[in-house]
């Protein structure tokens, strides 16, 4: 069973950084595409974006571009959110989550989830 780690979550004031990870146990089929979600209390899973271990372009979220960027390190199964510029709306609990290909930005299509990492944005 592939497991997924997050990383790197805290507290920020605004206009800061923070850079998440996310630790894939296994690189299979399934696990071809990489995703970042975030959920605030009260709404549904947002997507932030999303690439393949070859990708050498990621999609994002609309609230996200130009903020926000994916990259990844192969030889170490991570995958990484840099958030920069970050904002309170952007308060939320953060998920890596993996599917096989095609790349996708609806939560439900997405079979493997971490345990979700907290970053808190103070004003």
């Amino acid at each position: 069973q592939v497991h997924l780690v997050e990383s790197g979550g805290g507290l920020v004031q605004a206009g800061g950084s923070l850079r998440l990870s996310c630790v894939v146990s296994a690189r299979t089929a399934g696990t071809n595409v990489m995703g970042w979600f975030r959920q605030a209390p009260g709404k549904d899973r947002e997507f932030v974006g999303a690439g393949s271990w070859s990708s050498i372009s990621f999609a994002y979220g609309d609230s996200v571009k130009g903020r926000f960027t994916i990259a990844r390190d192969n030889a170490k199964n991570t995958v990484y959110l840099q958030m920069n510029s970050l904002k309170p709306e952007d308060t939320a609990v953060y998920y890596c989550a993996a599917r096989p290909l095609p790349i996708r930005t609806i939560a439900s299509d997405y079979g493997v989830w971490g345990q979700g990492t907290q970053v808190t944005v103070s004003s």
